[in-house]
Parts: C-alpha cells; sequence; structure tokens
C-alpha cells in the first residue's frame, strides 16, 4: 500500500502543479479510466497545449505567503517546467506583458484584490487566472464584483478559485502555517487585545481547514480543555460541520473536489495541543542532522545559508554566505536528515567512496583520466563514450549534493565545537540527574562554549524538569552567575514569575519513560558509532578532494562521540495515547484521559458556537465538545495530525516520525498497521527566536 502513499508534501504538490496548468484536471481517458477516488490520490496533472501543439507560457504573480507556499517544494526549474516564463511580487513594480496569461496565487485581501483590478485595468496581462490561498469571504468577492465591473475588467477574468493552500510543507510530514516567530508571545502576552487573539485562533483554524482539505479527509478532533486549543478545535468542529451541511460542492465528497483532492477511506485524528504542554523541546540541543541544521545554521523555507571563509588558508580574508536548497530530490538529505550527526559524518564518508569508484569505473572505459577529461577526449571508443555520456548527468548531480552536504558538515562540526554542543546534549540526556551544584559549575565555566545562550537554555531545561526545591537564593546565584556570563536572563523573569503555569505544566506532562528500546552494548556502540576520531583521516581526505581545506582535521577532533538515548517526547507519548492506546503507557493515558472529543461529521460529538477570545478570558465559556466515552478514548488511530498553538520544534518532528516508523508494522507485512503523523505548528521556530520570545513575555512580568 505504500506505492499509493501521497504525503501532505505530495499533495500540496499537485495542488501547486494542477493551479500552474490552469486549474486543468486530467480527463477519464486521461487517467486511463481510473477512477481517483479508488485509491484517494490527487491524479497527476500533464502540461496543458496551445492549439499548435506548444507549452502554454505563463506569468506567476504572487504575495508573501504564496511566495513562501511555492517555494518551500518547488524551485525555478520546477515552475519552468509548468510553462511559468517569470514569477513576480504582487506589490513590486511590474511592466506590462500584454496578452499573456496570468496566474495570480494569494491571500484574498482587499489590497490583493485592489491591485489585482488595477494590473488588469492597466492592461499588464491577459487573461488572469485567480488563485485565492484560502477562501474569499462573501463581503469581499462582493467588493471584488463591484470592483471589476467599475474597472470594465471583466473579460479579463478567465477564472476565480478557492484553493485551500494556506500552509507551507518543509518536509513530507512537517507544515507550518507562516505566522511568524513570535505566536507563542502573542498567545500568552496580556497586552495582546481580543480582538487580535481572535484573528489569531481564525488564521490558524482556516490553516488546518486547508490541510483537511488537501488530504481529502475529515479528522476527528482531540484536544485538552481550556486555552487556545480548545477554541480552535471548537471553530474547526463547526467550520468543518458547516461546510458538510451548506457546501454545494462538499470538498470531501468521494469525486474530485475543486483542489484535487480526493476523501479517503479511513479518518485520522487531529490532536491540538497548546506549547505550554512542553517548552523543553523548544530549547533543547539536538543530535540529528536536520535538528542541527536548524539551530547552528540559518535555515528557512529548505534553503540553508552557510558561512564560509573566503579563503581556507588565510582566515584573515573574511567569510562570505553561501545558500543551499534541499530538494525533494536529495537522496542524502532524505537519508539523513533524521539520524545522529556521528552517522551522517560515516554516511558522506560511504557515499564519497562509492562516487570514486563509480567515476573511476566510467573514466577506466573510456582510457580518460577523469570525469572532467570526458567532455574534451575525442581518443576514446564511440560506445564507451556514449555510455560515460549517458551516466555525466546523474554522477555531476551526485557529486554537486554530496559538495554540498560536504559543506554543511563542515559548517555545523564547527558550530559544534565552538559552543560544544555535544556536551550540552549529553548534559540534556540526563538533565533530571543534574544536581544544583553541577549546573551552578556548569554556568560558571567560562570554557563551556563561546555562546552564553547555551547555558541559558540549559538552565531553563533543568529547572522545567528537576525534582529538586529551588529556592529564592539558589534561583539569585543561579542569576547572577548567568549575568556574569553576559547573557539576557529577561526570559528566566516569565518562566520564574509563571511558575505554576509553566513549570509545573512541563513536569506533570514531561512523560517519562524508559528507552524504548535496549541500550547496545558498549561494543556495539562503538561499531555503530565509530566516532568522529576513527574516521577523521579519511573524511579529511574525502574533504581536502573536494577542496574544503585541510582545517577539517582539526574541527573534527575532540567532538563527542555517544549513541543518543531512544526516549520519547511528552508529545510523542500524547501522540501514541490517542493512536495506540493500547500499547500506550498508563502514565500517558491518564494525561490524555479528560481530552475533548469532536466529530464534525457525527451529530452527537459537537460543541456550542464557539467562543471569543473574551469569553475565554472571562470564564463565561461555555462547555463544549464533549467528554470521550470509554470506546472514544480507546479507539486506535492508523494516521495523526498533531498541531502545536505558539511554535514548532524540529526535535518534535524528528520524534513523532520515529515513533511512527518504530511502532509500525514495516515492510515485512506483520500484522501492526502502519502509522503516519504530519507534524503542525504555527511556525518553526529555533531555540534563539524561542529565546526571544520567553525574554518579551518576561520584559512584560517585570
Amino acid at each position: 500500500m505504500s506505492s499509493t502513499y501521497q504525503s501532505l508534501r505530495d499533495r500540496q504538490v499537485a495542488s501547486i502543479e494542477r493551479i500552474l496548468n490552469l486549474n486543468h484536471v486530467p480527463q477519464e481517458t486521461e487517467l486511463h479510466h481510473e477512477s481517483p477516488s479508488s485509491n484517494g490520490l490527487i491524479p497527476k496533472s500533464t502540461p496543458i497545449l496551445n492549439s499548435d501543439g506548444e507549452p502554454i507560457w505563463k506569468v506567476l504573480v504572487f504575495d508573501g505567503l504564496g511566495s513562501d507556499v511555492i517555494s518551500s517544494v518547488l524551485r525555478v526549474n520546477d515552475l519552468r517546467g509548468w510553462g511559468i516564463t517569470i514569477h513576480l511580487n504582487i506589490n513590486a513594480n511590474r511592466h506590462p506583458i500584454p496578452d499573456v496569461p496570468v496566474i495570480y496565487f494569494v491571500e484574498p485581501t482587499a489590497k490583493n484584490l485592489e491591485l489585482i483590478t488595477k494590473d488588469l485595468q492597466a492592461g499588464l496581462y491577459s487573461p488572469a487566472y485567480i488563485n485565492f490561498l484560502t477562501s474569499i469571504s462573501r463581503p469581499l468577492l462582493e467588493d471584488f464584483a463591484s470592483q471589476t465591473a467599475q474597472a470594465g475588467t471583466s473579460e479579463s477574468i478567465s477564472q476565480v478559485y478557492d484553493q485551500y493552500l494556506n500552509f507551507i510543507v518543509s518536509e513530507p510530514n512537517l507544515f507550518s502555517l507562516g505566522m511568524g516567530k513570535d505566536t507563542y508571545w502573542a498567545m500568552n502576552s496580556a497586552q495582546i487585545s481580543d480582538d487580535e487573539m481572535d484573528a489569531n485562533v481564525d488564521r490558524i483554524m482556516s490553516g488546518l481547514f486547508s490541510v483537511a482539505v488537501t488530504m481529502g479527509t475529515i479528522p476527528i478532533i482531540r484536544c485538552p480543555k481550556g486555552g487556545a486549543a480548545e477554541m480552535i478545535a471548537a471553530k474547526l468542529d463547526r467550520k468543518l460541520r458547516d461546510h458538510i451541511l451548506n457546501a454545494k460542492d462538499n470538498l470531501f465528497s468521494t469525486k474530485t473536489s475543486a483542489n484535487g483532492a480526493v476523501a479517503t477511506s479511513s479518518r485520522p485524528v487531529l490532536i491540538i495541543v497548546d506549547r505550554n504542554v512542553d517548552l523543553v523541546p523548544m530549547l533543547s540541543h539536538s543530535w540529528t542532522y536536520q535538528s542541527l541544521i536548524h539551530d547552528v545554521l540559518s535555515m528557512r523555507l529548505n534553503r540553508i545559508t552557510v558561512e564560509m571563509p573566503v579563503d581556507e588558508a588565510d582566515p584573515s580574508k573574511g567569510s562570505t554566505k553561501k545558500s543551499y536548497d534541499l530538494t525533494q530530490s536529495d537522496f542524502f538529505w532524505n537519508k539523513n536528515a533524521s539520524v545522529p550527526f556521528p552517522q551522517v559524518a560515516e554516511d558522506i564518508d560511504a557515499e564519497l567512496t562509492r562516487y570514486k569508484d563509480d567515476a573511476a569505473e566510467v573514466t577506466k572505459k573510456t582510457g580518460a583520466n577523469s570525469i572532467e577529461d570526458l567532455q574534451n577526449d575525442t581518443g576514446a571508443s564511440a560506445q564507451h563514450l556514449k555510455a560515460a555520456i549517458t551516466l555525466l548527468p546523474e554522477l555531476r548531480e551526485r557529486k554537486a549534493l554530496l559538495d554540498m552536504h560536504m559543506n554543511i558538515a563542515t559548517a555545523l562540526l564547527k558550530g559544534i565545537k565552538d559552543r560544544q554542543l555535544d556536551n550540552f546534549f549529553q548534559l540534556e540526556e540526563d538533565i533530571k540527574k543534574q544536581t544544583k551544584a553541577q549546573i551552578l559549575e556548569l554556568i560558571n565555566d567560562s570554557d563551556k562554549g563561546k555562546e552564553a545562550a547555551d547555558k541559558l537554555r540549559l538552565f531553563i531545561i533543568w529547572f522545567l524538569s528537576t525534582e529538586q526545591e529551588v529556592s529564592r537564593a539558589d534561583m539569585e546565584r543561579f542569576e547572577e552567575a548567568l549575568k556574569k556570563s553576559e547573557v539576557d536572563i529577561t526570559p528566566l523573569a516569565y518562566i520564574r514569575r509563571h511558575v505554576d503555569l509553566v513549570r509545573e505544566v512541563t513536569r506533570m506532562t514531561m512523560i517519562t519513560s524508559a528507552p524504548t528500546q535496549p541500550q547496545p552494548t558498549q561494543s556495539t556502540s562503538a561499531e555503530l558509532f565509530r566516532g568522529f576520531s576513527s574516521i577523521s583521516s579519511r573524511l579529511t581526505d574525502r574533504f581536502k578532494d573536494a577542496g574544503l581545506g585541510a582545517n577539517f582535521d582539526n574541527l573534527i577532533s575532540g567532538v563527542k562521540n555517544f549513541l543518543p538515548a531512544n526516549k520519547d517526547l511528552t508529545l510523542t507519548k500524547i501522540t501514541e495515547s490517542l493512536m495506540d492506546p493500547q500499547n500506550a503507557s498508563t502514565s500517558a493515558l491518564q494525561k490524555t484521559e479528560g481530552f475533548l472529543y469532536f466529530d464534525p461529521r457525527s451529530a452527537n460529538a459537537r460543541g456550542t458556537v464557539p467562543p471569543t477570545a473574551k469569553d475565554a478570558r472571562s470564564g463565561t465559556a461555555q462547555s463544549r465538545g464533549i467528554e470521550a466515552s470509554f470506546g472514544q478514548r480507546r479507539q486506535g488511530f492508523s494516521e495523526a495530525i498533531v498541531f502545536t498553538v505558539g511554535g514548532g520544534s524540529m526535535d518534535e518532528y524528528g520524534n513523532l516520525q520515529e515513533w511512527a516508523k518504530r511502532t509500525s508494522g514495516g515492510a515485512s507485512g506483520a500484522a501492526v498497521a502502519r502509522k503516519r503523523v504530519v507534524y503542525g505548528s504555527t511556525e518553526l521556530v529555533d531555540a534563539g527566536s524561542f529565546l526571544g520570545e520567553l525574554g518579551k513575555l518576561g520584559r512584560e512580568s517585570t
């Protein structure tokens, strides 16, 4: 069945490609008479042609969110393949390109509608295919119709579609709503007005509705009582319920809907939680490839920015920034994103060896000295030269990817060594065992890394996790030591003032569990992770061959080698208790026992009219949803969408994927159903940005 499974990214890409194809839906004959509802897949589009049999060339115009949605999954070459000759921001100055079709991919705002009307009135493009990222409200649609009538541009508009794509997909099962890196502050600040809070809740509800539409299924919604999570769940339940009852064209019907999504046979569970359920993953140091990149380097929309020296041999010449794009076809990233960094280093070595062997095999047959020489070598036999030229593109692409990941690994290693991230990660693995004296000693140690913020992160994690009593005098000593380290301690003001809310919630929900797999023996661990020291000479040779300099050996020395403990995070345990209650721990089941239950398809599991933020803050909100029955509490699911309100963590995403992989039946045909988990958040937030949010809340508290 895995061959017919489409991830959230697959479905979003298919929807975007259909938009780029002027919303052309393949006819039944093009689908080989196969009903799309038979397997729940979005039908694959092929570029439509004009009357001369040539591709239809088009202009793409998007706003900020539209740009983010597309650029996270498609690159310029992909757009060109669908006939996009130029792509422009709607707010930029644009020149006329008469009689060329334009695709608008924008949010339905009054400003965007005004700009579209001005474009068409000025004759910049024609005809226009207007695609809104989410459904346009009736008042805005009426205003747009009025503007169009007054400007006389109705004949220039070919299509107007609601597309339900106002979410950003970074990985196959990872999405965010692009709400900015201050959402945690906005959802917890007393300075935010009720109207602003309601707008945030509506934005989240709209994004989750779009995810459900793209996945082609109506989820069962579970959330804890109280807080923003319950408000969002109630509003989403009402929107889904109203849509099923009132929409003429049900987006979740068995037929292919306007956005191409098709209803699937099984329904997922949508788990909505507030960020306060566990703050630790937002601040923790990780040891996996993708989490380290998110923490150490600048990464946004699958684009990584690396700072590299202009001249490796002469650091005084300064540095330059280079950007790399992670794509779906990146075999190395697909294989290594979620694995511990020492294993990534070893795999670079293995892949480079494989590349050199393949390149040597090709050159040996042709008699050339290297791959580069093949372009100018006329002495090779025609047959061997033809075979070599056939292999050249694949070899070049593989070499380019390995060069990119070697540069990223070099930057990561420098960050690991400068900040001693291996030490911080190892301490956090057993954070509860650390005493007050040990934590204070670490903060006072000037040799522990070059970034004092790492010490603050470690201290907050310890403070939220420890069962030791921390007196006011203890806290003053910790704060004084952190000040000497020249770190901004305003985040502590929020953590300390809201200790009952934050620390107790975190400690209660930090569902402890023993490692889910027996730890390997020392010899097995040594075999699995032979350590940076053991591969440094070989890897250094590879990096030298790639022209990355001779300093790699110095970087790699002294970095610790260890096997991370296989532990499930709190959110993973909550997910397990709701997806697989038969195998979940008692503590996890107790935590989710009181979760509310919404089923938009059921007449019973329904709520009252969703309250406003003012009602929720004043305590006058009515209870909504239903208390789950025993059967509903023990209902299992094979698919889940897990959403955190107030920021998401790469650690949580990786941990959820690892749990789903570990507990599924696998490829051996076991009776255990394959589990799939989609992880989403208001925004993926790195630890530095989250400290900034805590700092803003801390300044409000003082």
